[in-house]
């Protein structure tokens, strides 16, 4: 069982940055995929960006690149989402995700991983 937990969210003006956290208790993220999704109100929850198991490799919805980045501490004991040019539409709760048998082919669909966190509110103020 892997408990992860997210940190970091809070109000933004638009156009400025936030960086959420996401953190195993008692244990690394090592060998784990690790996702970053977004559910807004009324909406689905959206793919954001994925760490490779091996922590080398990262990917990004189409919408996402550019104002969104994953990366992770060494020994990757919290992965980070750092945000960007935030404006309201990107009002959300972001939630981390993790597995351990997600293929290259399904790092953007949520049923590949096995664990969630509660997520983290993020509201952008215009």
């Amino acid at each position: 069982q892997v408990q992860l937990e997210e940190s970091g969210g809070g109000l933004v003006q638009t156009g400025g940055s936030l960086r959420v956290s996401c953190a195993a208790s008692g244990r690394t993220l090592s060998g784990y995929a690790v996702a970053w999704f977004r559910q807004a109100p009324g909406k689905e929850r959206e793919w954001i960006a994925a760490l490779s198991r091996t922590g080398s490799s990262t990917y990004y919805g189409d919408s996402m690149k550019g104002r969104f980045t994953i990366s992770a501490d060494k020994g990757k004991s919290t992965v980070y989402l750092q945000m960007d040019s935030l404006t309201p539409e990107d009002t959300a709760v972001y939630c981390c995700a993790a597995g351990n048998r997600v293929s290259a082919s399904s790092l953007g669909k949520r049923g590949a991983y096995d664990w969630w966190g509660p997520g983290t509110q993020v509201t952008v103020d215009s």
